[in-house]
C-alpha cells in the first residue's frame, strides 16, 4: 500500500508509530535491531566474491567476529569490483547504481549499487524524514498529495535523483517544475519556472543542499525584485490569492523597511537541508523564508541515514539502513599521525555525550560496503532529549575527515589534487599547507599557506592574484564541481597566503615536526604564521620583495 492510500485508512498515530516509532526504541531494541540485520548482511557479504575479496577465506559467525575479522575498509578496496559494475561478485543484484565525486584530479567518480531492499529501506526513511520535517510534535506531522515541492535536486545518477522516484512510489507531490522537464533545464532555468509556477501552486517544500538551497532563495529574492515587466509576467500567471498574498506583503516590507523575502510568499511545511556546511546557511534560510530547516543525513554510499526532529537538536540515524560503528577522535588521531594504525570503533549505544567521531557504515540489505569509512565526521550532542521523549543518542554532523576539504558539498579536495594542481601548473611551489577557513559572514573556503622556491623566484614578478587565478583554473579542469562553487556560495573558494622562504624549515626547527598538509589544527598554523613573522605581504605584493 502506498504512503498516501495509508493517510486515508490509518490514523495519525498508527502512521508516526510505522515510520517513526525507531524514536521510541530502547537502546536495547535498537541494538538488537542492529545485530540482527547485520548478521542477515553478512549471510550475503561474506559468501560473496566481493566479501572474501576482504575476508580472504575467513567466515565470521558472529558480529564480534566480523569486526575483528573485517579490517575498516575504503573505497579504493571495491573500486575495481564497482567501477567495472560486476554485479556478479556483490552480495546481491543490484537494481540501479549512483554515482557521487570520490577525489577531483585523481579519481573523478566512484559508483555504488542499490539493491531492492536498499531502495525500500531508503524510500520508508525519506518518507520519514518528510515526516519528521513537517512536524511540530510528536505524532503531528503535516502532509498532503496536493502539496508541491520546490525542484533544486542535482538528477540521476547522483542520490538525490532518486528522490523524485521515491516520492512516485509512496505519494503524489508535485515536483515544481515537473521532473522531465527540471532534468532538461539548467540551472537558473529550473529556479525561473519553479518560482513562476510557485506563484500560481504554492509551495510546500524545499530539499537540497544547504548551500544549494540558500542560493535559490538568494534568486527567489532577487527576482521579485526585478523588473516591473518580468514581476507583471509573473504575476499574470499567479493565482489570484497569491497576488492578494504579493500585494499585502510588498505593503508590510514598505512598512518595516525591508526587502520582499520568499516567506512572504510562500508558507512552507518543511524546509529540508542535506551535505556539508548545513550550519553555515542555516541562520540564513530561516530568516528567508520563517522556518528552521530540518536536517537529515544521507550519502550514495550509505543511503539516507538519519534526520532531526521537530526539536532540532541533533539527528537520530535509522536502525534499518546500516550498521553504524564510530571511530573515537583519538583513535583517529593516531590513524592520521600513522596510517598503518587500525583504529578501534565503539558501536552505537557505546559514544559519549560530546564524543566526536567518524562513522564507519556496513550497508544492509544486499550492500556492496562493509566496516566502510565513508569520510565524515559527527559529535554525539547528547543522549535522550525531554524534548523528543526518548533516550537514544543523538548527533551533530561535523565536517569531512581532515584530510578531506569539502566546500559547501559540492568538492572533495585531497592532498594528491592539490598537489596534481600545482604539478600541472608548473609554479614554483615549494611547501604548502591547505586549511578549511570561513568568512567573516561564515561562509566556507580553502585557504592555501604558500612558500615558493628561493632559486626560481629571485627575478620573479608573479603575484598572490596570478596565483590565485592559475592555481583556479587547474582546480576547476581537476573538478568539474570546483567552477561552480563561486556562482554558489558568492565568494572565491580560494584564497592564498604567501609565506617568506623558509618559514615551514623555521617551523620544523622550532616545533621539531612537520606540520601536515592538509587541515592543520588552528593553533600549528598561528606557529605557522609566526615564524612566516608579522611583515607578510599585502595581497597584490610582488613576490621579487622576498628576497
Amino acid at each position: 500500500m502506498r504512503f498516501q492510500e495509508k493517510l486515508h485508512t490509518y490514523s495519525k498515530d498508527e502512521l508516526w508509530a510505522e515510520y517513526c516509532g525507531f524514536l521510541n526504541l530502547s537502546t536495547n531494541e535498537f541494538m538488537s535491531i542492529q545485530k540482527r540485520l547485520l548478521l542477515e548482511q553478512m549471510d550475503l557479504w561474506c559468501s560473496s566474491e566481493l566479501g572474501q575479496s576482504i575476508l580472504k577465506g575467513r567466515h565470521p559467525k558472529t558480529v564480534e567476529e566480523f569486526r575483528s575479522m573485517v579490517p575498516l575498509t575504503t573505497y579504493e578496496d571495491y573500486a575495481p569490483y564497482l567501477l567495472a559494475k560486476k554485479t556478479s561478485v556483490l552480495p546481491a543484484e543490484p537494481v540501479l547504481w549512483i554515482q557521487t565525486t570520490w577525489e577531483g584530479g585523481v579519481h573523478p567518480m566512484k559508483v555504488a549499487p542499490y539493491t531492492k531492499g536498499m531502495l525500500d529501506t531508503f524510500k520508508r526513511n525519506v518518507v520519514a524524514g518528510l515526516m519528521l520535517a513537517t512536524s511540530q510534535k510528536k505524532g503531528d506531522f503535516d502532509i498532503n498529495v496536493t502539496d508541491h515541492m520546490l525542484y533544486a535536486l542535482a538528477p540521476l545518477p547522483y542520490a538525490t535523483g532518486l528522490l523524485p522516484l521515491l516520492f512516485k512510489d509512496e505519494i503524489d507531490i508535485e515536483f515544481l517544475p515537473p521532473v522531465k522537464e527540471a532534468e532538461r533545464m539548467s540551472f537558473r532555468e529550473r529556479n525561473a519556472m519553479g518560482f513562476k509556477l510557485g506563484m500560481k501552486k504554492g509551495i510546500e517544500y524545499f530539499f537540497g543542499l544547504g548551500s544549494v538551497l540558500y542560493y535559490v532563495s538568494q534568486g527567489l529574492t532577487a527576482m521579485q525584485q526585478g523588473s516591473k515587466k518580468s514581476l507583471r509576467d509573473k504575476l499574470l500567471s499567479a493565482s489570484p490569492a497569491m497576488i492578494l498574498r504579493y500585494t499585502m506583503a510588498k505593503r508590510r516590507c514598505r512598512k518595516e523597511n525591508r526587502e520582499l523575502m520568499p516567506k512572504d510568499l510562500f508558507k512552507l511545511k518543511c524546509l529540508i537541508c542535506a551535505g556539508t556546511d548545513n550550519r553555515c546557511y542555516k541562520s540564513d534560510l530561516e530568516k528567508l523564508w520563517g522556518i528552521r530547516p530540518t536536517e537529515i543525513f544521507a550519502g550514495t554510499e550509505p543511503t539516507c541515514i538519519g534526520s532531526e526532529t521537530w526539536s532540532r537538536e541533533g539527528v537520530y540515524f535509522f536502525p534499518d539502513a546500516c550498521f553504524y560503528e564510530f571511530i573515537p577522535e583519538k583513535e583517529l588521531d593516531l590513524n592520521m599521525a600513522d596510517p598503518s594504525y587500525q583504529p578501534r570503533t565503539v558501536l552505537w549505544d557505546e559514544v559519549v555525550p560530546g564524543g566526536t567521531y567518524e562513522i564507519v557504515l556496513t550497508v544492509f540489505k544486499g550492500g556492496a560496503f562493509a566496516r566502510y569509512r565513508v569520510g565524515d565526521v559527527f559529535r554525539c550532542v547528547g543522549i535522550g532529549s525531554q524534548l523528543d521523549g526518548n533516550d537514544i543518542p543523538r548527533f551533530q554532523y561535523i565536517d569531512r575527515v581532515p584530510d578531506v576539504i569539502d566546500i559547501a558539498g559540492f568538492t572533495r579536495i585531497t592532498e594528491n589534487s592539490i598537489r596534481q594542481a600545482i604539478q600541472l601548473s608548473r609554479l614554483p611551489i615549494e611547501n604548502w599547507v591547505a586549511k578549511k577557513e570561513f568568512t567573516d559572514n561564515n561562509r566556507p573556503y580553502m585557504h592555501l599557506y604558500v612558500e615558493m622556491e628561493r632559486s626560481t623566484l629571485t627575478n620573479s614578478a608573479v603575484s598572490v592574484q596570478i596565483l590565485q587565478e592559475q592555481l583556479g583554473i587547474y582546480f576547476k579542469y581537476l573538478d568539474s564541481d570546483y567552477q561552480d562553487l563561486k556562482k554558489i556560495l558568492g565568494v572565491d573558494p580560494l584564497k592564498i597566503t604567501l609565506l617568506k622562504c623558509g618559514t615551514f624549515a623555521s617551523y620544523e626547527r622550532k616545533f621539531q615536526s612537520k606540520i601536515r598538509h592538509m587541515n592543520p589544527e588552528t593553533c600549528e598554523i598561528n606557529d605557522l604564521m609566526i615564524c612566516h613573522q608579522t611583515d607578510s605581504l599585502g595581497k597584490e605584493g610582488s613576490l621579487r620583495e622576498w628576497f
